[in-house]
């Protein structure tokens, strides 16, 4: 399931692009600007470089960098230039494009959003990321759970970000809803190194869906990004991996939907995600069908609390330089105040 990286697209296939896109530095709106022209430039690019391709996908921080500014006046929004911008390449290249964007949120902090915008310029997926990576990370928490799109040659796709994809619990979301590709984007640097592939590669296999997941790449003079473009199969194995960690470099792979579709209908040992809500069918008339796990009935009951909650010792982001929250979740800081 590689076809060369997509040089001998099958009738089933879906080939999707990981830019390891040069990690930038911006404070201006000027820097801005220069930023979204790079990253145009960079979907013209991939459309040259692989005329099969489908889909591509951008890391996260693809336009702010990692200084975790949240200056207003570099914030982005739906309706702003940059997006706009993004659209119009897009149909100029005759391609879907999975974008990162700093969002502007008046009533607190900016949200950490993505945008997967298909070949005709519409916005197909409008994602905000779930899990920020804190105490680094000042971003609102997403609101908006996780969204599936229908993607390219009757793919369906979800959209996670760096963090999110360490929880398991979003990739079986994701594929709950109905995703055959999990795309992660991300703006990692080295130290996570090593729990980044294996994560990837246990979301595709506990899930039966591919993952197809990238990191911003090269150094800011601060920070240094890994790349490490990935694309796993279904069945866990890496079938594409950037490892020269050379900024720009685009990972590209052939995924098939249709065998995806056959697996999770056709596997029986290992079909973990429907076998998840069915234990021990082999025992009992349709399997065991109820939950059994403490944690999520306690966080369905808004009573999440482990049982060492009052030894954690870092639970905002103080240490990180930043102020100690005063809101709570779903308030502005106009009702906060009041």
């Amino acid at each position: 399931m590689n076809g060369l990286g997509g040089l001998n697209k099958s009738e089933n296939g879906v080939v999707i692009g990981m830019v390891q896109l040069q990690l930038p530095v911006t404070k201006t709106k000027a820097d801005l600007a220069s930023q979204t022209a790079r990253v145009v430039e960079m979907v013209g690019k991939a459309r040259r470089n692989m005329p099969t391709m489908d889909l591509v996908v951008f890391p996260e921080y693809m336009l702010h960098g990692l200084s975790m500014d949240t200056n207003p006046e570099i914030m982005c929004s739906l309706d702003g230039p940059e997006v706009a911008a993004f659209k119009e390449a897009c149909i100029e290249n005759d391609i879907w494009g999975c974008f990162s964007i700093m969002e502007l949120n008046p009533g607190g902090m900016p949200y950490n959003s993505g945008l997967i915008i298909d070949n005709h310029g519409e916005i197909q997926l409008y994602y905000r990321k779930m899990h920020p990576w804190v105490p680094v990370e000042p971003w609102e928490p997403g609101d908006q759970g996780i969204p599936v799109c229908d993607g390219p040659n009757g793919s369906k796709i979800a959209l996670i970000i760096c963090h999110d994809g360490m929880f398991p619990e979003m990739a079986r979301e994701s594929a709950y809803k109905g995703a055959e590709i999990m795309i992660r984007t991300a703006g990692y640097t080295a130290p996570v190194r090593d729990s980044w592939k294996f994560t990837n590669q246990s979301n595709a296999f506990c899930n039966l869906m591919a993952t197809a997941s990238v990191c911003m790449c090269g150094t800011d003079g601060t920070f240094d990004s890994m790349g490490e473009g990935m694309i796993c199969s279904f069945d866990g194995t890496i079938i594409a991996h950037g490892t020269t960690g050379r900024a720009d470099e685009i990972i590209t792979a052939e995924i098939r939907p249709d065998l995806i579709r056959e697996a999770r209908a056709g596997w029986g040992v290992e079909n973990n995600i429907y076998q998840f809500g069915h234990r021990g069918y082999v025992a009992v008339k349709g399997g065991a069908q109820d939950c059994p796990y403490t944690y999520m009935a306690d966080l369905a009951a808004g009573a999440y609390r482990l049982p060492w909650e009052d030894e954690v010792k870092v639970t905002d982001g103080t240490s990180c330089g930043f102020d100690a929250p005063t809101r709570a979740f779903g308030q502005t800081a106009q009702e906060a105040a009041e």
